[in-house]
């Protein structure tokens, strides 16, 4: 199985290269950590990974790093000795490591899965576990270390049911993968079923649930919204509609949302941040086009070229959506009016906010489904539902802070599977003697 999938990565690389090559050149897009990437770490960076054991958490991005952080924090108050080294593989994840990452020895990009890069990088970081946050499965890179005896942890698991589907349509092969896991530590039962459905043996899956829990709850602090109001020259009473991590096809419906909402509230402030901060120039020209012309971006403020009261914001920095659903009054959440799978809704939800999205939330449905029965998330299904539930909420400013506290209070009530995951982890370095698990039987499943 591994030879097949070298020669699919082989010929994959004919083609992936040169556009990844281009987009370097162009736009300067994936430069930074490239040396990293193929496994190039610099002697300052393996100088500081002093301590023993030697544990590297791999998150890929900006969501699982959120994930991490709250893991890494509980690891270093049981092992404080230990050598912590957290990897990403995007640029942006590697900007919110260093932000909100506590505990951490060395900040690394993580290595192509190409068996002589992964040789040298693991030879350089010497880990004694490997720790990969949600699913993020290099099969060259996990059987590597099971030859090393490095023993292979995944926390805080989750599989869509985009991402199953996909996964199960290859089921021989991660079968294959999989079965070199030494534990995994998921968010629901119904990922464990996944998991297990996949070829995971089932004693090595345990549910401990969410630990964004965790990193949100410990992050919502008064210091935090203050900061981002003085920034962004918004008073705690103003009306505020915040759209967040928008996608193509959503702008326009928030735009003209927006507008039929100041009919009723004038002093409105929009709030918009796209998925995708490279996208900024067509929400620029899609806000002009609808009749906007008082916008401007997070940058031009930082930079103080604020030219008077504008009323719409455009977030154009990575990592600070969080800090500005602080300010919202209410909140539509991106990725769901469009087939996309939805967004995070629970860091809203932190912030005691009431969260509107639309029917597309496969990717979160267990938060949705957590949320609507407090009342404090709602579905809508196009721009018409949308400005009649903005409406009604704003109209009763009473219910809005009750039904957003119910949210703060699910998440506060959630917190735990951190210290959970760091128990998993702490004990895959020091198994208990004389431990003799089972296979167990693996349960039928149903794939829907």
């Amino acid at each position: 199985m591994l030879v097949v999938y070298n020669i699919l990565l082989k010929v994959a690389a004919l083609f992936v290269f040169p556009y990844y090559g281009a987009r370097m050149l162009l736009t300067g897009k994936y430069r930074k950590g490239l040396g990293q990437r193929f496994g190039l770490l610099k002697p300052e960076i393996v100088a500081g990974m002093i301590g023993a054991p030697r544990i590297w958490v791999h998150a890929v991005s900006v969501g699982e790093v959120t994930a991490a952080a709250p893991i890494i924090a509980s690891l270093r108050r049981r092992l404080p000795d230990a050598c912590i080294v957290l990897s990403t593989a995007t640029a942006t994840g590697q900007e919110m490591a260093h932000r909100i990452v506590t505990g951490t020895d060395s900040f690394i990009y993580y290595p192509l899965d190409i068996p002589f890069v992964i040789r040298r990088v693991i030879n350089a970081v010497h880990p004694d576990t490997f720790v990969l946050t949600e699913t993020e499965l290099w099969p060259n890179f996990i059987r590597h270390c099971r030859s090393r005896g490095v023993k292979v942890i995944m926390v805080n698991g989750r599989l869509s049911p985009r991402s199953f589907r996909r996964y199960a349509l290859t089921r021989f092969f991660w079968k294959f993968v999989l079965k070199d896991l030494d534990g995994v530590g998921v968010i629901s039962e119904t990922d464990a079923r996944r998991f297990r459905f996949l070829g995971v043996p089932s004693h090595r899956v345990q549910v401990f649930g969410n630990a964004k829990y965790d990193s949100l709850a410990a992050r919502t602090a008064p210091s935090i919204q203050e900061e981002i109001s003085l920034r962004l020259n918004i008073g705690s009473q103003e009306p505020v509609f915040l759209a967040g991590s928008t996608h193509e096809g959503e702008e326009k419906i928030i735009f003209d949302v927006y507008g039929n909402l100041l009919k009723t509230y004038p002093d409105c402030k929009l709030i918009i941040v796209p998925r995708h901060i490279e996208r900024v120039r067509a929400l620029l020209a899609l806000a002009r086009s609808a009749g906007f012309e008082d916008v401007i971006t997070m940058t031009e403020i930082t930079a103080g070229r604020r030219r008077h009261d504008e009323r719409v914001i455009i977030v154009d920095v990575i990592g600070e959506l969080f800090k500005a659903y602080s300010l919202a009054t209410v909140v539509f959440c991106g990725g769901s009016l469009v087939p996309r799978g939805g967004q995070n809704i629970l860091e809203a939800a932190a912030w005691g906010k009431i969260i509107f999205y639309g029917p597309f939330m496969d990717d979160f449905r267990e938060e949705r489904d957590l949320l609507e029965g407090a009342g404090v998330g709602i579905t809508v299904r196009n721009g018409s539902d949308l400005l009649n539930g903005l409406l009604e909420m704003m109209a009763d400013p009473d219910v809005l802070a009750q039904r957003g506290e119910a949210g703060h209070r699910i998440v506060a009530a959630n917190k735990g599977a951190a210290g959970r995951y760091a128990e998993l982890i702490a004990d895959h370095l020091n198994p208990p003697s004389g431990a003799k698990a089972t296979e167990g039987n693996v349960p039928p499943f149903d794939p829907q």
